[in-house]
């Protein structure tokens, strides 16, 4: 099977090398590059390079070199179709069906390239030529210096018809049908003669990842013009809800600042760039979209997004927040500045400098701030009836966070602003379960709708005492009342500790679900090693683990005074108290799980699918319970 350079970029663009180098290699962010261990050579001392930048690795050690799909061919002994294939998946791209007519297809894209490449050339001439005097005096009244017009390849298109169509057609590498795919020319429906589709304006080249010009933007000269900015259409080289503007010219210096600036227009961001924010995109034109952020997120984990301050520009950024809470994932989020009425940040910069925009930038709102106030502002909050109502608001929305660990946070946090907001009248919410556990009384179930078929009762405080203060009898018991952090690190101290737990329990250890992303990175560090050594000593394991980095968070661990007094962890227990009881330690640690589970479920009305998976978690909490419960009649 062949593949086009097309799609074969496609994958390249889409995957950064770090992501897929950093799931075999323990990569380090130095600057724009990242650093680690050759996996190609045995080495101490890190000379192995990733560069997202240049989308390549390169070894100084030994010489590898290559891309993402180089990388995949020489670690994982695929075949190159099996490796494309892999790498497709991971991009989200189909698996292409080649035909010769695929073929040709990725000729007419090269020869379009080629096109817009001459097309951008010639609109530069036309704005240093006479007929360009009035856009030259345009950009010179904006305050852009000769170099930021040559760096960012502004030009114009004079106010004809056919200038440009004669201009190509006086190549014969071009021809009309081209011109029209590429969106430079308008076919009438009409069947009448095509025309040049920029005319008068001050034109903005489009660039891909790559730096190759796709399309164009073009600004109006003309008060009378029917718009004032002009973009191109879709066309084979140019998908506008996938690009930013400035992508190419942006990237290395977000990488190297590690932060983005995302304003609205092609002359916010050109403006930017020259008073020092060369990390600066902008959309296309469109709403910003999916593909969009995710895009952002490739070059910064928390891109800056700039809105007026006015309604207009906070129901545009709530719209940016709608469209991202599917997609928030652990480290990555969005900022927004809100810049004063009547400015934007072209305006902003010229009249108030660099330093006043870095201020602004400080002062970014982040992403849970901005959907907070837009749940609750405008909104009276009285009666309990209006405060259960803006809880079921809150649930509502969160659920649209698929990721589990960000979606409790936020519960949690929005916990908080409710307790601000409320007071002392404050009523327990969607994440104040820790005094409301349990669900049941789930009365008539057979006879009712789903949504009805269960009601809450509080969890008995007096029960529950009781139960724990049993279970502090017990050695289990006496790790009950830990923070969830402090539980998953007492599970890792006593892997810690003994090791030997791993060769029965590796795939118990890996599939638990951590909270803390240092824990879980641990963890995982310590499945990675425990893998490579089926006879693991604890002095072994400690030191890699300390030689992998990870020695500030295993000597965390290992102070914990409430941890240390665990006697099952120390030399002297028994191997099968000390089992035995690390097993009780997790099971009271899936036994919170479930219990947030039926909590978040709990807090809205649900459809018949939801209600089956609360019943099947309330039946996980009884089996749990009844565990514990065997626990305390065992060791009492």
């Amino acid at each position: 099977m062949t593949f086009t350079p097309d799609f074969l970029d496609e994958i390249r663009n889409r995957l950064p090398v770090s992501e897929v180098v950093g799931r075999k290699v323990r990569l380090t962010r130095k600057g724009r590059e990242h650093t680690g261990l050759c996996p190609f050579h045995n080495e101490k001392t890190p000379s192995f390079t990733v560069n997202d930048d240049k989308a390549f690795y390169h070894c100084f050690g030994c010489g590898a070199h290559g891309d993402v799909i180089n990388f995949v061919l020489e670690t994982e002994g695929l075949s190159f179709p099996e490796t494309i294939e892999r790498l497709a998946s991971q991009a989200g791209l189909q698996m292409p069906e080649f035909s010769p007519g695929d073929r040709q297809k990725s000729k007419v894209k090269k020869t379009l390239f080629d096109l817009m490449e001459t097309v951008t050339h010639w609109f530069e001439s036309q704005l240093a030529a006479q007929v360009g005097s009035e856009a030259r005096n345009y950009i010179q009244r904006r305050g852009l210096s000769a170099a930021t017009t040559r760096q960012f390849r502004l030009g114009f298109a004079p106010n004809s018809k056919m200038a440009l169509k004669d201009a190509m057609l006086a190549r014969e590498e071009f021809s009309e049908d081209m011109l029209i795919e590429a969106g430079m020319l308008i076919k009438p429906d009409d069947g009448g003669e095509s025309y040049d589709r920029f005319r008068n304006r001050i034109m903005f080249p489009i660039t891909d990842r790559q730096g190759r010009v796709v399309a164009f933007g073009g600004r109006a000269l003309s008060a009378q013009a029917k718009a004032k900015y002009l973009n191109s259409p879709e066309t084979p080289l140019f998908h506008k809800g996938r690009l930013l503007y400035n992508l190419s010219g942006a990237r290395k210096a977000a990488f190297e600042k590690g932060r983005l600036i995302i304003a609205e227009g092609y002359m916010d961001v050109i403006a930017l760039s020259q008073a020092g924010f060369p990390e600066s995109v902008a959309p296309l034109g469109t709403a910003v979209t999916e593909d969009q952020i995710r895009e952002m997120w490739r070059l910064a984990p928390e891109p800056f997004l700039c809105f007026d301050g006015d309604k207009a520009g906070k129901r545009a950024a709530i719209r940016v927040v709608e469209r991202s809470l599917g997609l928030l994932k652990p480290g990555h989020s969005l900022k927004f500045v809100y810049l004063p009425d009547g400015e934007d940040p072209d305006s902003f910069v010229a009249g108030h400098g660099q330093r006043a925009f870095e201020t602004l930038l400080a002062r970014g709102v982040p992403l849970a701030t901005v959907l907070w106030e837009e749940l609750t502002n405008d909104s009276d909050f009285d009666t309990p009836e209006q405060r259960a109502g803006l809880e079921q608001k809150i649930a509502r929305t969160l659920t649209e966070i698929k990721d589990q660990k960000i979606r409790l946070y936020y519960e949690s946090d929005f916990q908080k602003r409710l307790k601000n907001l409320f007071g002392d009248e404050f009523v327990p919410d969607i994440n104040l379960r820790e005094q409301n556990k349990a669900f049941g009384n789930r009365e008539n179930q057979s006879g009712r709708n789903a949504k009805n078929t269960y009601r809450k009762r509080p969890y008995n405080v007096n029960e529950q005492e009781k139960s724990i203060g049993n279970l502090n009898n017990t050695e289990i018991g006496k790790n009950a009342y830990l923070s969830v952090k402090d539980r998953e690190r007492l599970i890792i101290l006593t892997v810690l500790e003994h090791p030997w737990l791993l060769e029965r329990h590796e795939e118990l250890f890996a599939t638990l679900e951590f909270e803390s992303l240092e824990l879980d990175k641990t963890r995982n560090e310590i499945i990675r090693i425990a893998s490579r050594d089926s006879d693991l000593e604890k002095e072994t394991l400690r030191h890699q683990l300390f030689e992998n980095g990870l020695g500030q968070v295993v000597d965390t661990i290992s102070r914990q005074g409430v941890l240390t007094a665990q006697k099952f962890i120390g030399r002297n227990s028994s191997a099968e108290e000390t089992e035995e009881t690390w097993l009780h330690s997790i099971e009271l640690f899936h036994l919170e799980k479930i219990e947030k589970d039926i909590a978040i479920l709990g807090s809205k009305d649900l459809n018949e699918e939801e209600f089956a998976r609360l019943q099947a978690l309330l039946e996980e909490q009884l089996a749990s319970n009844k565990k514990i419960s065997d626990i305390l009649g065992k060791d009492t």
